[in-house]
């Protein structure tokens, strides 16, 4: 049973996986317009993937972190060649395309996905909408901290 993780403001617990956040700004494997939800597949890469979209006043932010199980039985997807430019920054039009299409096809519940900041990591793209998304089981919201020294 692959494990994932997820970190957001705290004053965003309750909506974190909605998918909402990600439909109106858009992500590198999605277009803005397209609900999903970004986890990883380890509490640290769910941190780094935070704290390099932070400034200088993240460190007084509130998080919170959620475990993510993601049982057998639930259908997932591997991108095991992503696009040309998918770890451009910013994120190209082509991983966006392919997230999207992923997405709008609903063929499964979950996208495996490389991440830009350490490509042999993974992250997951759980999409709210597909039937299956109500089997993944969400663990509670626990308190998150960054290490101060990440601001040196």
């Amino acid at each position: 049973m692959p494990v994932a993780h997820r970190i957001v403001k705290a004053r965003h617990a309750s909506a974190a996986f909605s998918g909402e956040g990600a439909r109106v700004v858009g992500g590198r494997w999605n277009r803005p317009g397209d609900a999903v939800v970004y986890a990883s597949a380890s509490l640290a890469l769910a941190a780094m993937e935070t704290f390099i979209h932070l400034g200088e006043d993240g460190l007084h932010i509130s998080f919170v972190s959620f475990r993510i199980e993601i049982p057998d039985t639930v259908q997932a997807q591997s991108c095991r060649r992503p696009p040309a430019g998918w770890r451009d920054e910013p994120p190209q039009e082509t991983s966006m395309r392919y997230g999207s299409a992923w997405l709008r096809s609903g063929g499964t519940a979950v996208l495996e996905v490389p991440s830009a900041i350490v490509p042999s990591e993974s992250n997951y793209l759980l999409n709210p909408l597909h039937p299956d998304f109500g089997r993944i089981r969400i663990g509670r919201a626990r308190p998150f901290t960054f290490d101060p020294r990440m601001w040196k």
